[in-house]
């Protein structure tokens, strides 16, 4: 497990850099196939970043009170905001192939949790990652190393462009508690 940062630099290897057209195909190809149960696998993804970083919770009003993992598979706000995130990956991934559409998609995002919700930026890292762990379950025997690697890659270029527009809005660290930031981020993924 690596330590959370404490500041928003983006570590040397998840630069932001684009995929080659095989990793856009190895992405596109394999989140069609996880599309298609768009509601269930947001959730699962949702319910598992939430128990594994209860921090995070504290952004969400309508569940932060949740401590069981039932409750929140069936909570109507959650399974909404994981319908929304899912979304929202959908317009990145179909959009691989066109680099200004995906850096306004993610910019528009970056800014939204920035000034409205005042998310810490390093929650984009900690939930990408457990995309990643999902990913990697759902296709445990058909999730060869290249596609992997692209799915990694991407989750950099997404973290890079997520905190580039918190930068440009001026983002400034708010004051850490002790108490709600996670300790460690899951260990998948560059």
């Amino acid at each position: 497990m690596e330590k959370v940062p404490g500041d928003m630099e983006i570590e040397r290897r998840e630069r932001s850099e684009e995929l080659s057209e095989a990793e856009r195909k190895a992405v596109q190809a394999t989140w069609a196939r996880l599309y298609a149960n768009c509601e269930d696998v947001g959730v699962a993804i949702l319910v598992r970043f939430f128990v594994n970083f209860p921090s995070a919770k504290q952004y969400f009003s309508q569940f932060r009170h949740m401590e069981d993992p039932l409750e929140m598979e069936r909570s109507p706000q959650l399974r909404k905001h994981a319908c929304r995130v899912m979304g929202a990956l959908n317009t990145v991934v179909e959009n691989l192939h066109d680099p200004d559409k995906v850096s306004s998609v993610l910019a528009l995002v970056g800014k939204a949790h920035a000034l409205k919700h005042k998310v810490e930026p390093m929650y984009f890292k900690i939930l990408s990652g457990v995309i990643l762990e999902v990913i990697a379950e759902e296709f445990a025997n058909d999730f060869p190393a290249e596609t992997q690697k692209a799915w990694a890659k991407l989750r950099g270029l997404i973290y890079s462009h997520v905190t580039a527009a918190y930068k440009e809005v001026g983002w400034v660290q708010q004051v850490p508690n002790t108490t709600t930031l996670p300790a460690t981020l899951p260990s998948s993924g560059p």
